[in-house]
């Protein structure tokens, strides 16, 4: 069943003008316009995700992979404006163009967003407890045990010692602020995480425990994600299906066995040459 369906998908950075589209994009090398300076960041993008599927959105620093994943998790940036339809599950109508209360109750129950540097996730003065506690109380939930037995159930989940859950979060390791980060998008039972940049400022060791954390309690719960990344060993191991963007345009789509495996844009066999 499909979940999420986007089409021409639009954000740009700046006034715009009529010259943009045609301006920018992988056939001219930049995405930022000659004639106004606005930046196109991703442009005529089409996806669609399964339930229980997982995307994966990679791509180079700059290639709209942010702005475009932001857009589908209606994270709104004042700065940019956004156009084009997503339809989602059983909700009528785009998405994009939807009530501020209908959008936040979308954000707080059904469609999850992990932040790929933390301060923009969490506060770091709460508590890790107190983190994902404030998600669920958006959610309306108000019975004090409950939420305590529900932050308690995410930190095993996540493997976040519940022992720590009522410390600051600013004396967790960066691994653990990232699982709590998924703890948190967990909370409330979404059909759908974005994840951007996952393994941002994480060492190795650190980026394979978040990931495999993250891959079980995904197949678990049988939540839809899509996974923001340049880094393609992270694509590699989550994700079904893979889109490359580069210059704010989609360049390659396909399963992600494929893509790794016989890539057919130049741009896509540069990438995977780049990490052999």
């Amino acid at each position: 069943m499909t979940l999420l369906e986007a089409s021409d998908i639009e954000v740009v950075y700046g006034p715009g003008c009529s010259r943009c589209l045609d301006a920018t994009g992988d056939h001219v090398g930049t995405n930022q316009c000659p004639h106004c300076g606005s930046v196109v960041a991703c442009a005529e993008a089409d996806l669609s995700v399964e339930s229980g599927e997982v995307l994966g959105i990679v791509g180079e620093s700059g290639s709209g992979k942010s702005s475009l994943a932001e857009a589908l998790a209606l994270e709104r940036d004042p700065e940019a404006s956004v156009d084009g339809e997503v339809s989602y599950a059983d909700h009528d109508g785009n998405l994009l163009s939807v009530d501020y209360q209908t959008r936040h109750d979308i954000r707080t129950g059904e469609i999850a967003f992990v932040h790929q540097h933390i301060r923009d996730g969490l506060d770091l003065d709460f508590t890790g407890g107190g983190n994902v506690a404030e998600k669920l109380l958006s959610a309306g939930w108000r019975s004090y045990e409950d939420v305590r037995d529900r932050v308690r159930e995410l930190f095993e989940e996540t493997e976040v010692p519940v022992s720590r859950m009522d410390d600051p979060t600013r004396t967790y390791s960066g691994g653990m602020q990232r699982r709590v980060q998924i703890a948190r998008a967990l909370a409330t039972d979404p059909d759908l995480i974005v994840l951007d940049e996952p393994t941002t400022g994480l060492d190795v060791s650190v980026q394979a425990r978040v990931l495999d954390t993250f891959r079980r309690v995904q197949r678990e719960e049988g939540v839809a994600a899509i996974v923001v990344s340049h880094d393609l060993s992270v694509v590699r191991l989550l994700a079904d299906r893979t889109v490359v963007m580069r210059h704010g345009r989609i360049v390659e789509s396909g399963l992600t066995d494929r893509i790794m495996e016989d890539p057919h844009h130049e741009y896509t066999q540069t990438l995977i040459n780049s990490v052999i």
